[in-house]
């Protein structure tokens, strides 16, 4: 199974600099050393709460914002210097489906006019060529083809992100992005777009980024799993691995935290979350203030992404495994 993406040391800083004044400004660390290897035909989810980074580094992935620092590849080919080249080469190997479906839809133009747009401008397409991959594509989603000459008002949420996932497809990319896709639709139509996701990609031969808060989903539909905290990977491992046997401390927490129809209490923290100030990072591990097994080296010390069977994970005193400072830790 050959790479189809790869992520070195990605850096988002944000802010930063001096003032006219001659100050300098405050700088905000969204992503801080992201690395991640995607096989092609994998679905990788990549999963944290709010403001943990992974909306900016699905951004960064697609070409929509750039590192500070580090390097992205797509086939082995470095991306950024191949949008530098001609930014429609990158548009043509990784497209974006985005998290609200109908304001990503332009208002004023039809969806033929949307979907036609990268047939025309990224491969060039003929009336003809356009028309046949129109009908394609609207067979694909199922849709009907007599919503191309509707405006984007006129579709329910479920139906545009129907429509988003075409246009996403319709630049003929194989590695698709999609962040928090289903996260504003009601529950039943979230069922319907992953099953349609999971056919398209086994239909087209796609690799997925699956960005999501929601512990479910990103179980149902991933093969691997990522989880970040304050702009990091914490824990990296097999969807089956992970869920079975979480070795980071936040992972726990997060599983302990996700409501199921019919299953267990929610366990909420027993005091108020402490995050990390995004503006000052702290030396060592940034989930040291909330989490029960911390101890001063914490934090005073940055632990690495260290492996240990099918999973690795970024704790001094990881669960169900020998610590990473040889100590030892208990479940």
């Amino acid at each position: 199974m050959s790479v189809a993406l790869e992520a070195e040391g990605l850096i988002r800083v944000f802010g930063g600099g001096r003032t006219l004044l001659g100050g300098r400004r405050a700088a905000v660390h969204a992503v801080q050393g992201v690395d991640l290897v995607v096989q092609e035909g994998e679905t990788l989810g990549v999963v944290g709460e709010s403001g943990c980074g992974k909306s900016t580094l699905a951004r960064m992935l697609v070409g929509l914002d750039r590192p500070t620092f580090g390097t992205i590849k797509l086939d082995g080919r470095d991306a950024g210097a191949l949008a530098g080249r001609d930014p429609r080469a990158l548009a043509r190997q990784v497209q974006y489906v985005f998290q609200d479906p109908v304001a990503s839809l332009n208002p004023r133009k039809t969806i033929r006019q949307t979907l036609e747009t990268p047939m025309r401008r990224l491969l060039g397409l003929d009336a003809a060529a356009r028309r046949a991959q129109l009908a394609q594509l609207m067979q694909a989603v199922s849709l009907r083809e007599e919503f191309l000459d509707r405006y984007p008002h006129e579709f329910s949420g479920g139906q545009a992100q129907r429509i988003g996932i075409a246009r996403a497809l319709a630049a003929d990319a194989r590695i698709i992005v999609l962040d928090e896709p289903v996260s504003a639709l009601d529950v039943s139509v979230q069922a319907q777009v992953l099953n349609l996701l999971d056919r398209l990609k086994r239909e087209f031969g796609l690799t997925y980024v699956f960005i999501s808060h929601d512990l479910s989903v990103i179980e149902s539909v991933c093969d691997r799993v990522a989880v970040m905290y304050f702009g990091r990977i914490v824990e990296l491992g097999t969807a089956r691995e992970l869920f079975s046997r979480p070795r980071h401390p936040y992972t726990a927490l997060l599983m302990r935290s996700a409501p199921t129809p019919g299953g267990r209490r929610i366990e909420a923290e027993s005091e108020p979350a402490e995050l990390p100030d995004p503006f000052n990072p702290p030396a060592g591990c940034a989930f040291a203030s909330r989490c029960p097994r911390a101890d001063e080296f914490c934090r005073m010390q940055r632990p690495a992404l260290e492996a240990a069977g099918g999973s690795a994970a970024a704790c001094w005193h990881p669960l169900g495994g020998p610590a990473l400072d040889g100590t030892g830790a208990d479940d």
